[in-house]
């Protein structure tokens, strides 16, 4: 059973981010990227700590009352195990404090597990980006949650939190908070 904390990603969690970051990503962000996001006041990074070893990580911009997921990694001997999962949950979850009503994302054509993972969470296709991905020329598929806010996706999510949850034996604090791999 893996029991997760999710935290605000700190300057300090940046070398290990990147080490996951290389491991999954082709193209991966430079160092200098997160340093900026993590003060970047439209921004919001986390990272899953299995008790004090980071195994993954994401970010995400709220810009008026849209959240834009930027990034979900997870380290590859810590995948299958929910930590992509539960770091989305935590964006998902701070998207909305912020007062996010949608949220949307691009995710590679041929990652069908991330997203059968986007679509267990309300995400639908709603767009190709042509020539998207600057390694091999890959479209992204552009995934889109609407009204996050109504009462309908609310019960939704609150419901598939809790099965999840059940499921790993962890708890998502209230306040936690595209690339994906994992």
């Amino acid at each position: 059973m893996v029991r997760l904390r999710i935290d605000r990603m700190q300057r300090s969690d940046v070398p290990r981010v990147m080490e996951i970051e290389r491991q999954c990503f082709a193209t991966p962000w430079h160092e200098s990227a997160y340093l900026t996001e993590i003060l970047n006041r439209a921004a919001y990074y986390a990272v899953a700590r299995l008790d004090d070893k980071i195994v993954g990580y994401a970010g995400m911009w709220v810009i008026m009352d849209e959240a834009h997921i930027t990034t979900i990694g997870v380290d590859p001997q810590y995948r299958r195990q929910k930590v992509g999962e539960r770091v989305l949950i935590a964006m998902l979850d701070e998207a909305q404090r912020r007062g996010a009503r949608r949220a949307t994302l691009e995710v590679r054509e041929s990652n069908q597990v991330a997203q059968r993972l986007y679509r267990k969470y309300g995400f639908v296709s709603a767009a190709i980006r042509r020539n998207y991905y600057s390694d091999n020329g890959e479209n992204a598929v552009v995934m889109w949650v609407d009204d996050m806010f109504s009462q309908t996706y609310q019960n939704f999510f609150r419901d598939i939190k809790r099965l999840l949850l059940g499921e790993v034996g962890a708890r998502v604090p209230e306040d936690s908070a595209t690339r994906v791999a994992g």
